[in-house]
């Protein structure tokens, strides 16, 4: 996990600025499905980053843990909650939660679990949730099926980048939480993005598979491009399929 960490402290900047938060019906359908209603519950939000499902679950009334083994990522969430009581920030590792048993009603993944020992991190989940709780893991993710501009980017990704994973590859698919535990459902929640231009591009710099890539690499591949999108969006506003993979289970 020391590794991990330090991969996302150098892209914690980016990350924050850059990643999408989650559309309003990914929350109504976890409601639904699970029976847990945010509002006034506690949400124990494992790998939370730079908080963008942290706040998400604080706007809907959640109380919140937020823990995350990158002390830059947990720098930006603490300044961005402020002084906010409803918010603790621990820094740890997911697969061994430093939190008492039976005190979760939610135990969340968002764009985390895949970095996670399938097994401790899912009995560590196990153990931290109250009767009646339930895991949920949730990847935000673009389509390129329904964008030829965006296959094309992503095509592009995975030919300069050597740690690429992602939907340009045949073998790449939604990561296998649904296999770790008991599942309730599964949903796919689909959206769109409206995000200017240099937003989009620090998202793209926020993936490990950039921060891997050699600095004058990732700024020539960030050049080219930016050129390709302010040729298919000369607003400056890029218009992003969208589709949030949700798994809730016991």
């Amino acid at each position: 996990m020391r590794e991990l960490a330090r991969v996302f402290d150098g892209v914690a900047d980016a990350y924050d600025a850059g990643r999408p938060s989650y559309p309003d019906e990914l929350f109504a359908v976890l409601a639904e499905v699970s029976g847990v209603e945010p509002a006034g519950a506690t949400a124990v939000d494992v790998g939370a980053g730079t908080g963008i499902l942290t706040r998400a679950l604080r706007a809907r009334g959640s109380r919140v843990v937020a823990v995350d083994p990158s002390a830059e990522m947990l720098t930006r969430l603490v300044s961005r909650s402020g002084q906010d009581a409803g918010t603790a920030a621990v820094r740890a590792d997911g697969n061994a939660l430093p939190l008492a048993d039976g005190v979760a009603d939610l135990v969340t993944y968002a764009q985390s679990w895949h970095w996670l020992d399938p097994v401790a991190s899912i009995a560590e989940a196990r153990r931290v949730l109250r009767p009646g709780g339930v895991i949920v893991g949730c990847w935000n993710l673009s389509d390129a099926r329904q964008a030829d501009w965006l296959a094309a980017h992503e095509a592009l990704l995975a030919q300069e980048c050597p740690a690429y994973w992602g939907q340009a590859l045949e073998e790449w698919s939604v990561p296998p939480i649904a296999a770790a535990f008991e599942v309730v459902a599964e949903r796919w929640i689909p959206w769109t993005r409206l995000a200017g231009i240099e937003e989009f591009l620090l998202g793209m710099r926020s993936h490990s598979y950039m921060a891997e890539l050699p600095p004058e690499a990732a700024d020539a591949l960030v050049d080219r491009q930016r050129a390709r999108l302010r040729g298919t969006f000369p607003g400056g506003v890029v218009s992003v399929p969208m589709r949030v993979y949700l798994a809730v289970g016991r």
